[in-house]
């Protein structure tokens, strides 16, 4: 039996999470950040921004773009590793603990969104 090589997969989560980390990332910190700074745009409050992540989307989006900007950067820096500092033999444990990183992260975030969220605060 033939094993099939995930590496392709992991190239086009790479590139999934380049893509939306190029796209939104920036976007979402002008609009929560630099823009309420400089006066451009009124702030969020925290009853706006917890409704906000009470939409199902909005969680699928975040949970999308931490987990694949997570694995972009996994990614990125194994294959520095891999190729930048040729230390090949470590091939496994590089591979375990970039990708098990951004696995770890990415279960942090789903369980920060799921419930964080759901607290009110005081």
């Amino acid at each position: 039996m033939r094993r099939t090589p995930i590496e392709p997969i992991l190239w086009s989560l790479f590139s999934a999470g380049g893509m939306l980390s190029a796209l939104f990332i920036p976007v979402l910190l002008f609009i929560l950040v630099l823009a309420p700074a400089l006066g451009w745009l009124p702030a969020p409050g925290y009853a706006q921004l917890t409704s906000l992540l009470s939409h199902p989307l909005a969680r699928l989006f975040l949970i999308a773009l931490c987990a694949l900007a997570l694995v972009h950067a996994a990614h990125r820096f194994r294959y520095t590793l891999y190729d930048g500092l040729q230390i090949k033999h470590l091939n496994e444990l590089v591979n375990i603990l970039c990708y098990g990183g951004a696995l770890a992260g990415s279960v942090w975030a789903i369980f920060l969104l799921f419930t964080r969220v759901a607290e009110p605060r005081l």
